[in-house]
C-alpha cells in the first residue's frame, strides 16, 4: 500500500506583498485571460464561466501547493480517491474529467484517474485561470468538465528582482522558496527551487500506519527567454519534480516497510511569430515525463511488492490567429504521442491522435460577442471525436452583462481502463482491462481458475469515449464597489465508464472489468460576489447549489426502492429518498475577509468554509445512495494569515489553517487538526 501525502494539510505562509490597494489591483491583474479562448480576452467580457486567481490572491492567503489554493474556490471541491489523491470536483464532476495545465500544456501522472496537485508549489505563480464546463472544443479529452491553467511568473523589467523565503509549521513542516527573475534588453530568465518536507501527522494513535506518513519533495524550475525581435520571441521552459514518501502498510497482521519515489519532468520550447498586425502564429514543442516507483519489504527485510508507473507524452503543436476587423479567427493542430509502462500491464502501451481545431471570435456589435468552435480528435484506441461549442457574451450596459454556452466534451478511456492486469494477492479478486480482458479471461479458464463466465458479456465492441453536453448561462455585474457573478450550469454524460463483474473466480471472487453502461446528470447554481467597503475591507461570499444523480436510477427507481438497514427489517423509499452520487454535497460555502492596516503594513486574510453533508458508502445493499446510508455531516472549517512589514523588502508572516479545529477521523482521514505557521520573507 503506498500512502500519499494530502498537502493540502498542511498549512504553509506565503508572504504577501504591501497592500496599499490590493483589491484594485487583483481586479487589473485579472482582466485579461487567455485559457478560454486561447487568445488575449478580458475576463469581463468572457462568453464562458471563468474565474481568476491572482499572485496576489494566493499570497494573502498563506498557502503553498495548488491543492490548497484551488480548494478555497467557489464550486471546486478536493476529492481524495483509493489511493490518496486529492483530485478536483467541478460542477459536481469527478477530478478525471478536468484537465490540469502549467503555461497552457498538460500535467501527466493519472496513476489512479487524478493528479496529486500537491506536487505543483505556487511560489512563482503569476495567476491561476480556471474554465468550468466542457472545454473539449480546445483542450480535447480529460477536459469535458474544465480547465485549470497554472500561469507562471515571467521577467518584465530590466534588472534583478525575485524573493527568498522559509516558512515553519505545524507537524515540522518545512517549505523554502527562491525565485530569481533577470531582464537585460532581449534576453532574460527566471530560475524557481522549492524545498517541502513534513514529518506527516496521524489521526489514529492505536494504529502503526500514519494518515500520512513522512515525506519531502524538490522543485527545480528553469526558463530562459530570447527576444529576435519585437515580432518573434522565444521561450525554453523546464521543470523538475523529486518527491520520497515513507511507505508503510499492514498485510496479514505483520509490518511492511519501504520508499515510494516520484520523478517528474516537463519541458517545453514555444516559438511567438507575430507576421504582421493582422497574423500571429505560436509554435510549440511539449515533452514530459512522470515515473513513480515503489515497494514494501516485511519485517524480514524480504521484498513483499515492488511497483512502477513510467509515462511520457510528446506534443507538437501550432497555433495561428487571424485579425479580421474587429473578429479573430484562431486555428491549430497537433499531434499527441503517449506511452506508459507499468505494474500489472502485459506491456508497454502507446496512444497515438492528431488533432485540429478552429474557433471564430465574432463581434457583431459593440454589445455582443460570439463564440464558435470545434475540435476534430483521430485517436489509435478510440473512435474519432468532434467537440463543438458556442457561447456568446451579450453587454446590457457598461456595468451588466449576459452570458451563456454549450458545449460537447469527451472523456477517452485511460490506459487503466484499457489494458489492466491486476490481480490482488490478500483479498484474490481481478481487474482487467477492456482491451485485455477477453484474452485473459480464456487464459484463466483454461487454468482451471474460471468457475462462471457472466452471461452477456461481449468486448468485440471497442470501449466508447465518454460523453458530456453542458450548459451554462450567467451574469456578470460590477458598478463602484460591487462585483456580482452568477453562474446556473447542467451537465449531461453518457457513456459513463465503470466496473462491472465479468466472471466469478474458483476462489470465490469476482474478475472485474470495464464497460459503457451509466449515464449521469448533473445541475446547478455557482455565486460569487465581493463588495469593498474602503480601502482597508472587502468580503467575498461564494456558494454552489450541486444536484447529480444516476439516471439509470431516476428512471428505473424499482431495483433500488428497497432497502435493509443494519438493525431493521427491509423498507421501501421512495424516489425522493435517492440523495444522488457520492462525494457531492449539495450546499458549499465560502466568506472572506479581507482588511489591511496601511499605517502599521499589517494585513488580515480569513476565509471561512462549510460543506453540507455528503455520502460516502452505501450500506444497505441497494447500490445507490438514500437517506439510509452513510453519510459525512455538515461541517465548517476557518483560515487566518497575518502578515506584517518590517519594512518594504522584509515581511513576516502567520496564521493558523482549521482555526476551528475540526477533525472527523472515522469519515474524513485527510483532515488534520488546526495547525499554525509563521514564515519569514525577503523581497529584493
Amino acid at each position: 500500500m503506498r500512502i500519499t501525502p494530502f498537502m493540502s494539510l498542511f498549512f504553509c505562509g506565503m508572504a504577501f506583498g504591501q497592500m496599499k490597494d490590493s483589491i484594485a489591483v487583483d481586479e487589473k491583474l485579472a482582466e485579461v485571460v487567455v485559457t478560454g479562448t486561447r487568445t488575449q480576452r478580458k475576463l469581463s467580457t468572457l462568453p464562458l464561466p471563468m474565474t481568476v486567481i491572482t499572485s496576489e490572491a494566493i499570497l494573502k492567503t498563506g498557502v503553498t501547493r495548488l491543492n490548497e489554493i484551488l480548494n478555497e474556490q467557489t464550486g471546486v471541491i478536493l476529492i481524495p480517491d483509493e489511493s490518496g489523491f486529492e483530485g478536483i470536483q467541478m460542477q459536481g464532476l469527478d477530478a478525471a474529467y478536468t484537465m490540469i495545465l502549467i503555461d497552457g500544456v498538460p500535467l501527466v501522472g493519472r496513476t489512479s484517474g487524478v493528479l496529486d496537485l500537491s506536487r505543483v508549489s505556487v511560489g512563482n505563480i503569476d495567476r491561476i485561470e480556471i474554465v468550468k464546463g466542457a472545454s473539449s472544443a480546445l483542450y480535447g479529452s480529460e477536459a469535458m468538465g474544465g480547465v485549470i491553467n497554472v500561469i507562471t511568473k515571467r521577467p518584465k523589467n530590466d534588472g534583478v528582482d525575485g524573493s527568498l523565503s522559509y516558512r515553519y509549521g505545524t507537524f515540522n513542516t518545512n517549505d523554502i522558496n527562491g525565485n530569481v527573475l533577470w531582464k537585460k534588453k532581449k534576453l532574460a530568465a527566471n530560475l524557481f527551487a522549492n524545498f517541502y518536507s513534513t514529518d506527516g501527522f496521524d489521526l489514529d494513535k492505536s494504529t502503526w500506519v500514519q494518515n500520512i506518513e513522512k515525506f519531502h519533495n524538490t522543485t527545480i524550475q528553469p526558463k530562459i527567454y530570447y527576444d529576435f525581435s519585437e515580432n518573434l520571441k522565444l521561450t525554453v521552459s523546464n521543470r523538475f519534480f523529486y518527491q520520497m514518501i515513507d511507505n508503510k502498510a499492514v498485510i496479514d497482521s505483520e509490518r511492511h516497510t519501504g520508499d515510494a519515489t516520484e520523478n517528474e519532468w516537463n519541458s517545453q520550447a514555444k516559438l511567438d511569430h507575430k507576421w504582421n498586425s493582422k497574423i500571429y502564429s505560436e509554435y510549440e514543442l511539449y515533452a514530459t515525463n512522470y515515473r513513480n516507483d515503489s515497494f514494501l519489504k516485511n519485517e524480514n527485510n524480504v521484498l513483499f511488492e515492488k511497483a512502477f508507473y513510467n509515462q511520457w507524452l510528446l506534443r507538437p503543436e501550432i497555433r495561428t490567429t487571424f485579425s479580421i476587423n474587429k473578429d479573430k479567427l484562431t486555428a491549430g493542430l497537433g499531434i499527441n504521442h503517449e506511452t506508459l509502462d507499468r505494474t500489472y500491464f502485459s506491456e508497454n502501451v502507446t496512444f497515438n491522435s492528431q488533432y485540429v481545431f478552429v474557433q471564430y471570435d465574432y463581434n457583431p456589435s459593440e454589445k455582443l460577442n460570439i463564440l464558435a468552435g470545434f475540435r476534430y480528435d483521430n485517436h489509435s484506441a478510440y473512435a474519432s471525436q468532434l467537440s463543438p461549442k458556442l457561447a456568446a457574451n451579450y453587454k446590457i450596459t457598461d456595468d451588466f452583462s449576459l452570458k451563456a454556452s454549450v458545449g460537447y466534451g469527451y472523456k477517452a478511456p485511460d490506459f487503466r481502463q484499457l489494458y489492466f492486469d491486476f490481480m490482488n494477492p490478500q483479498v484474490g479478486y481481478t481487474v482487467l482491462g477492456y482491451n485485455i480482458a477477453e484474452d485473459r479471461l480464456n487464459e484463466l479458464e483454461a487454468q482451471g481458475q474460471i468457475a462462471l463466465r457472466t452471461s452477456g458479456v461481449n468486448f468485440s465492441v471497442p470501449l466508447k469515449a465518454e460523453s458530456a453536453i453542458n450548459f451554462n448561462f450567467g451574469t456578470f455585474y460590477k458598478k463602484n464597489k460591487f462585483k456580482l457573478d452568477i453562474n446556473a450550469f447542467y451537465n449531461s454524460i453518457s457513456n459513463l465508464i465503470d466496473t462491472r463483474v465479468v466472471a466469478l473466480k474458483s476462489n470465490g471472487q469476482n474478475v472485474f472489468s470495464y464497460t459503457n453502461i451509466s449515464e449521469i446528470f448533473t445541475y446547478g447554481l455557482e455565486y460569487n460576489s465581493t463588495y469593498t467597503f474602503n480601502k482597508k475591507i472587502a468580503v467575498s461570499l461564494g456558494y454552489q447549489y450541486l444536484i447529480a444523480k444516476d439516471k439509470s436510477v431516476v428512471d428505473d427507481f424499482d431495483n433500488h426502492k428497497f432497502v435493509r438497514p443494519p438493525g431493521s427489517g427491509t423498507i421501501e423509499i421512495s424516489k425522493s429518498d435517492y440523495f444522488g452520487l457520492f462525494n457531492r454535497s449539495k450546499h458549499t460555502v465560502n466568506i472572506k475577509l479581507a482588511y489591511s492596516f496601511p499605517e502599521i503594513k499589517t494585513d488580515i486574510n480569513l476565509r471561512v468554509f462549510y460543506r453540507s453533508k455528503y455520502g460516502i458508502f452505501d450500506s444497505n445493499g441497494n447500490s445507490v445512495l438514500d437517506k439510509y446510508d452513510r453519510f459525512v455531516d455538515g461541517y465548517a472549517q476557518a483560515n487566518l494569515s497575518i502578515s506584517k512589514y518590517i519594512t518594504d523588502k522584509l515581511m513576516l508572516q502567520g496564521g493558523a489553517n482549521n482555526l476551528l479545529d475540526y477533525t472527523n477521523p472515522g469519515q474524513i482521514n485527510n483532515l488534520a487538526g488546526r495547525q499554525f505557521f509563521a514564515r519569514i520573507q525577503y523581497n529584493f
